[in-house]
């Protein structure tokens, strides 16, 4: 069914040239016309005249395991809807499935799940999945079950890629591990996203996994080996190599502000890519909530396992991107790169990311303090504050 809209008067971000004011005529879901003063009739319309308003592609979250009371793990079609339809509250239009560290019955359950799940109208797109385990250093464990912690195997991963029908596009891998190496080379062969994360690698170790496909960094600082000027470990290679973007945890519960500015300082924004790790508390209130069989207590100091280990988060990508500008007094453009344009580039989304003619309409609307208005997926607005 045929569905127009016309939006008016907003300032137009994007990560490669300066903002500028402008009106665009979106028709079925893609972006057919930017320009000034465009007068074309459409079904919906949006001015934001006097108001100030900024026009970015909508967030994209590669990590993100669950939100309002559910989790990817949970392996129901209602539980990925649930997400789907909560995130847009917060810019999001896109996001990976994230699963965790459990039973290989248990991740077959929830890539199964996927594999099955389509998106309705107001709910936010599921890109893909991430699996975040269980080929992990049992001494970064965090929050992944040891227990389940497994050495990787291309067979079987194989085999879940056909579970999810093709649906996995990130796998965090700690290269250190037996059959590491080998696993990170078949995963480029495959066209599936090497992130490394959960990993006590020595800094040689991470320069050979970077010269066999590794491109991408699980939640930086975070259950990997810290920098020490005699060891760099995983942090020091991971800032130093510019082939490798990294995630970050913007919410200052995971790493301290100045750690934030410091790997903006060392990676520039096309080297960042603004992620949650939320898990399912995220929107509730404090208290205890499960995440992979496990008891998440939930405060103003963050989730917390029992022992006291960061057990993901409940940071929204509205507040990881205010965080964001707030510790490095970043651009607009730099905005648009770390929190959409570099996920897009990662996971070969040719048509988002960026606003321009032909891309597809997935756009979140902001106020000049960087506060969610309107949240618009495949042209239609799913969310308004």
């Amino acid at each position: 069914m045929k569905h127009t809209l016309l939006i008016s008067n907003v300032t137009i971000v994007n990560h490669d040239e300066a903002p500028f004011k402008g009106d665009l005529f979106i028709d079925n879901g893609k972006i057919i016309k930017i320009s000034n003063n465009l007068s074309d009739q459409a079904e919906h319309y949006i001015d934001g005249k006097d108001k100030n308003w900024i026009l970015l592609p909508g967030y994209i979250d590669m990590h993100i395991h669950g939100s309002a009371g559910h989790d990817v793990m949970d392996a129901t079609q209602i539980a990925l809807h649930q997400m789907a339809r909560s995130l847009v509250q917060e810019g999001v239009t896109g996001f990976l499935a994230t699963t965790m560290t459990q039973s290989i019955e248990a991740i077959e359950s929830a890539l199964s799940n996927v594999a099955q799940f389509e998106n309705n109208d107001d709910e936010a797109s599921l890109l893909g999945i991430h699996v975040e385990g269980p080929y992990v250093s049992k001494k970064r464990a965090g929050a992944q079950p040891i227990e389940y912690i497994i050495l990787p195997s291309a067979e079987q991963f194989t085999c879940w890629q056909k579970i999810s029908k093709q649906r996995i596009k990130q796998v965090t891998i700690a290269p250190e591990v037996e059959g590491g190496f080998t696993f990170i080379e078949s995963l480029k062969d495959l066209n599936v996203i090497a992130s490394i994360g959960h990993s006590d690698a020595s800094i040689e170790e991470v320069d050979k996994a970077v010269a066999l496909g590794v491109r991408q960094a699980t939640h930086l600082y975070n259950q990997m080996r810290p920098f020490h000027h005699r060891q760099p470990g995983v942090v020091g290679a991971v800032l130093l190599e510019d082939q490798v973007k990294t995630e970050i945890i913007a919410d200052f519960v995971h790493s301290h502000p100045q750690a934030v500015k410091l790997a903006y300082r060392m990676k520039g924004a096309n080297g960042i890519i603004l992620i949650t790790d939320a898990m399912r508390a995220k929107g509730l209130h404090y208290g205890d909530y499960d995440l992979g069989g496990q008891t998440v207590h939930v405060s103003k100091d963050g989730a917390h396992l029992s022992n006291g280990a960061l057990a993901g988060s409940v940071l929204t990508m509205e507040q990881a991107v205010k965080n964001m500008k707030a510790v490095t007094d970043c651009s607009l453009q730099e905005i648009v790169a770390m929190s959409s344009t570099n996920a897009a580039k990662q996971l070969q989304l040719a048509t988002k990311g960026h606003i321009a003619e032909g891309y597809d309409a997935d756009f979140v609307l902001l106020d000049e303090h960087l506060n969610v208005q309107k949240t618009i997926c495949r042209g239609k607005v799913v969310f308004e504050k």
